[in-house]
């Protein structure tokens, strides 16, 4: 693989991540401001504005993670590892839809789980494959298991 190529292949997760996070912002922001305000929450939950943020620097990392799974020989030398990524990445998308879109807190509860599931064996197998690639995941499942306990609390809460 040329150098270029690889280079190319850092563009194409960066992508990939970020089509996601549009994707689950197409279902978020209409309901940012309506539905999400008028649920209640618990003390600790973040301001919006932190969402965001931290959302966009998950992506990255997550990006360049599957990146350096991909570029020492491409997609069918890590097949699984990057399998793993992309279903990861198709259940957060999913749980923006489920939560934000059909207001199925309960069921988000239940989807969060399985996310949180997939993200952990994907960084395994990250780690097994690329310490770097690995390390840069933790942060996301370190968020994702924040974000399964406030789901929690608001879908009880609610």
């Amino acid at each position: 693989m040329t150098q270029a190529a690889r280079w190319m292949g850092l563009v194409g997760w960066v992508a990939l991540c970020f089509a996601a996070s549009g994707l689950g912002a197409v279902a978020t922001m209409p309901e940012i401001g309506t539905w999400y305000r008028a649920l209640v929450k618990p003390a600790w939950n973040p301001p919006d504005a932190v969402f965001g943020p931290v959302w966009m620097t998950l992506y990255l990392l997550m990006a360049i993670a599957a990146w350096l799974i991909w570029r020492p020989a491409g997609f069918a030398a890590a097949r699984v590892p990057l399998v793993l990524f992309v279903l990861q990445l198709v259940l957060n998308v999913a749980w923006s839809w489920i939560f934000f879109r059909l207001h199925q807190t309960g069921w988000a509860v239940v989807e969060i789980g399985v996310l949180w599931v997939m993200i952990f064996a994907t960084t395994v197998v990250f780690f097994k494959n690329n310490k770097l690639a690995g390390s840069l995941m933790v942060p996301y499942l370190v968020w994702v298991g924040f974000a399964s306990v406030l789901n929690f609390t608001i879908w009880r809460l609610n």
